[in-house]
């Protein structure tokens, strides 16, 4: 049995195509007594009511509380295990859904749409910016990641129950789940997917959600494997390091000397502060209580 969520938040003009297209999705690939569970998220237009009228069972929110919050909501609410998110835009296939679910049922944790032609939606800003985010992700998980905050994915709500307390509640809950899966050593499998044209205008802001996503991915990062953010900081200071030790040496600074002998004393003390960080992790959450 499945639980399909959507979040959503003034898709009015969208989410009675997406119940639609799901249902006849469904249908035709033989998937019954699935549950359409849509989560307006303190919508100020019809998308409500549309969603109710098209069939499907509707969580409110009294306001507008994020994504990932929504999300949150649903996973809790929901009636079956087995779990697809979806977007009420129409951006996402819902002809992917049952390779996804056939992923699934061979043993991974998750199983992710890797959205295909993102660059065609992409500003000029916001094209770097999502490599940037990748990168960041991808030395956090210490894997490829062919698309970090896809927000078509299958899962277990058991096996997501755990983290939920440690995801984040707007736009990075995807990017923070990714990680949060990867560190605690799950299976996690990605299907390339179709990525469309939304219906209606975006909701994510890049000023706004671009540094929101960073804090994610560095808290979870501390939260699974701190001893991942200690060597990037280690690696900063080596760096200086070298820069003001460089520049001492060419220019015969003391101050290049002193700040680069400082940098490298840095160096070997936040390397043993991620040492007992990682030691106290795993006293803390104890090796068989670290979410799985």
């Amino acid at each position: 049995m499945l639980t399909i969520l959507i979040p959503a938040y003034n898709e009015e003009d969208a989410i009675v195509g997406t119940i639609a297209h799901l249902r006849q999705v469904l249908e035709a690939n033989g998937i019954s007594g699935a549950e359409i569970l849509v989560i307006d998220d303190g919508s100020k237009d019809e998308t409500g009511r549309r969603a109710t009228e098209a069939g499907a069972r509707v969580l409110t929110n009294p306001h507008n509380i994020g994504y990932g919050r929504s999300l949150k909501r649903g996973v809790d609410a929901a009636s079956h295990d087995t779990i697809c998110m979806t977007d009420a835009d129409l951006t996402y296939p819902a002809e992917a859904i049952p390779a996804l679910l056939q992923e699934y049922r061979r043993g991974n944790d998750m199983v992710v749409g890797a959205r295909q032609g993102l660059t065609q939606h992409d500003s000029m800003l916001k094209s770097p910016l999502r490599r940037a985010l990748r990168a960041l992700v991808e030395y956090a998980a210490g894997r490829h990641v062919p698309d970090a905050n896809s927000g078509m994915r299958v899962f277990s709500r058991a096996g997501l129950l755990p983290h939920l307390p440690y995801l984040c509640d707007r736009f990075s809950f995807t990017t923070s789940m990714t990680i949060a899966y990867m560190l605690t050593g799950r299976f996690v499998t990605y299907l390339p997917i179709e990525y469309r044209k939304r219906v209606g205008s975006s909701h994510v802001r890049l000023l706004r959600d671009i540094p929101r996503t960073i804090l994610y991915i560095s808290l979870s990062t501390m939260y699974y494997r701190p001893l991942k953010i200690f060597l990037l900081v280690c690696a900063l200071c080596v760096a200086l390091a070298a820069i003001s030790l460089s520049v001492g040496a060419i220019f015969t600074i003391k101050a290049g000397y002193y700040l680069g002998l400082a940098a490298l004393v840095m160096v070997l003390l936040v390397f043993v502060m991620g040492l007992v960080a990682d030691v106290l992790r795993q006293i803390l959450l104890g090796e068989g209580d670290v979410p799985r």
